[in-house]
């Protein structure tokens, strides 16, 4: 079964880049994390290895898959506009070498809110690559952010039913008072 996604949708693969950093820690022995994103997938196979120091490697751990959907075009817009325009990249942690997967991407913030929330994955941005962030202000640009307020109009209140009615006190016997107090 296919996947069927509404007209407007775009997506790009991207590639990312994650750190292993040997830690001084006696419960942890090294934490990850995602340091660049590349703007298209490389001919690498994910888990190759590309460069490490004293303390440290760099890895390819694959491709994620960025989609852009227009009814999350004021939260691209917002992204695109800040101060650090980010992509933001979840991982999982597994019981398989290397303990650690590539679950996805995203540009939207919302969605990386989402995923912080679980508890389970690892959720950090890297810098949005110049590539990327083209391809977003096209995208808001086609489809802008449209806020669509319906405000209702109230009824006017009607004076005579908000008024007390005496009578129905006179009719209940249960709220009728008694002649000798």
């Amino acid at each position: 079964m296919t996947d069927i996604l509404p007209p407007e949708t775009e997506i790009r693969h991207v590639g990312v880049i994650l750190e292993r950093r040997k830690l001084d820690n006696p419960w942890v022995d090294h934490s990850w994390r995602p340091v660049q994103v590349l703007p298209s997938v490389p001919g690498v196979a994910p888990w190759t290895k590309l460069s490490e120091g004293e303390g440290w490697e760099q890895f390819y751990a694959g491709s994620a898959e960025l989609a852009l959907y227009r009814h999350e075009s004021e939260t691209y817009a917002y992204n695109i506009e800040s101060a650090r325009p980010a992509v933001w990249v979840f991982l999982r942690r597994g019981s398989e070498a290397p303990g650690i997967a590539l679950h996805g991407a995203s540009v939207d913030p919302g969605e990386a809110h989402a995923h912080n929330e679980t508890g389970d994955d690892i959720v950090d941005f890297v810098p949005m690559p110049a590539a990327i962030l083209d391809w977003m202000t096209d995208y808001v640009r086609r489809h802008p952010p449209t806020k669509e307020h319906f405000k209702r109009k109230r009824d006017r209140a009607d004076p005579e039913a908000l008024a007390r009615r005496t009578r129905l006190y006179e009719s209940d016997p249960l709220r009728q008072v008694p002649e000798d107090e």
